[in-house]
């Protein structure tokens, strides 16, 4: 008997569906929204993403702009995927842009983030930016903080 209700009770745990929550812009559309308590996302025109309720936070980019705002005292973490790259990040402010050819763009306004790419783990710092694809880091350098996410202050 105690064997059924222990088999019960791991069926239900391990068998609970991760929620997903799907985010979609269109041409003449932007969005801003909290994901999680102290994590706020801006999404640029023609993007989209996966948030998948996980520890730490996963978010998968599908395609166009992302801009992340996460507070330094958030006990959350967030991890984004981007193709085969890993982006691992708290506490900080940054911006990532997805190319049509498969290339990306990374850019760190506040602290700093790690990206996971077939060749090595790399750290990129407040105000620096990377192209990064799902091998290799290329064109890291410094960048202003009017740089990062230039169309969160376009008039819509």
């Amino acid at each position: 008997m105690s064997i059924c209700i222990l088999l019960g009770l791991m069926t239900w745990y391990f068998g609970k569906p991760h929620s997903i929550r799907f985010y979609e812009t269109k041409s003449e559309d932007t969005l801003v929204t909290a994901i999680a308590p102290g994590i706020n996302m801006a999404l640029n025109t023609r993007s989209s993403v996966a948030v998948k309720e996980s520890q730490p936070l996963q978010v998968e980019l599908f395609k166009g702009n992302v801009y992340f705002d996460i507070k330094k005292d958030t006990i959350n973490q967030l991890e984004v995927k981007v193709g085969n790259a890993i982006i691992k990040d708290f506490g900080t402010r940054f911006s990532i842009e997805m190319h049509k050819d498969g290339s990306s763009n990374i850019a760190v306004a506040d602290g700093h983030i790690k990206i996971q790419v077939a060749s090595g783990t790399y750290q990129i710092n407040a105000l620096e930016q990377a192209d990064f694809d799902d091998t290799s880091i290329s064109k890291h350098r410094l960048i202003t903080e009017r740089d990062i996410a230039p169309w969160r202050s376009l008039p819509q």
